[in-house]
């Protein structure tokens, strides 16, 4: 049984969405307010809540600053977001607050509201098509981010003499390991001075140790 709580503070909003599951057998709406801090004053922490359809744009707390304080007091809640904004900014805000599901209004339609609210009670996570291509974007920035990172531009070689200044030997025992030339050796170890921005053996002993290497 889905127990469903919503937080709109758009009247005509509010009650269309409630229309949406007039007819469902499994999903009773436990209540139903305009603002986080009303549905926190009008539902007991034993109410069977387990699902919130929460707008962002409230009046009074926001609907991400709201997430936390319905965590607290229902821990397994299951929060999907309604939003008139495609602010990417929002949406990663919502999602790292612990919302399951992001809705835009803009498209927004009685069949879409109950296939979020049963897929994310499945386990499942909702996403309209605009936020979940926002989402692939921002994944996508991040790797040409990381591909364009110094730290991962090392050759295989270079990273074979990190380990070796790792493992304490010296520019002569290193090109004796690899069968390259204490010059080479030299040469290497400036290039990767030169993509970690360090100026000591020190800082890439360090790095590697720490993992960013």
């Amino acid at each position: 049984m889905i127990h469903l709580g919503i937080i709109e503070d758009e009247p005509i909003m509010l009650a269309s969405v409630e229309e949406c599951f007039e007819a469902s057998r499994d999903v009773n709406v436990e209540m139903a307010a305009t603002s986080v801090e009303d549905f926190l004053a009008g539902l007991d922490a034993d109410s069977p809540l387990n699902t919130v359809l929460l707008d962002i744009m409230l009046p009074g707390m926001n609907g991400i600053a709201g997430i936390p304080r319905l965590l607290d007091r229902w821990p397994e809640l299951d929060i999907i977001m309604l939003t008139n904004s495609d602010d990417s900014d929002n949406i990663f805000r919502a999602l790292q607050a612990g919302a399951f599901g992001y809705i835009s209004k803009k498209r927004m339609n009685p069949n879409i509201i109950r296939d979020a609210v049963y897929t994310v009670h499945r386990g499942g996570s909702y996403m309209s098509p605009s936020i979940a291509r926002q989402v692939v974007a921002f994944h996508n920035q991040q790797r040409q981010k990381k591909s364009a990172d110094p730290t991962t531009q090392l050759t295989p070689r270079q990273l074979d003499i990190v380990q070796g200044l790792v493992d304490n030997l010296s520019y002569r025992e290193i090109g004796e390991r690899l069968d390259i030339s204490i010059e080479t050796v030299r040469d290497h170890i400036k290039n990767i001075y030169r993509k970690l921005r360090v100026n000591s053996k020190m800082e890439v002993v360090h790095k590697k140790l720490k993992g960013e290497i």
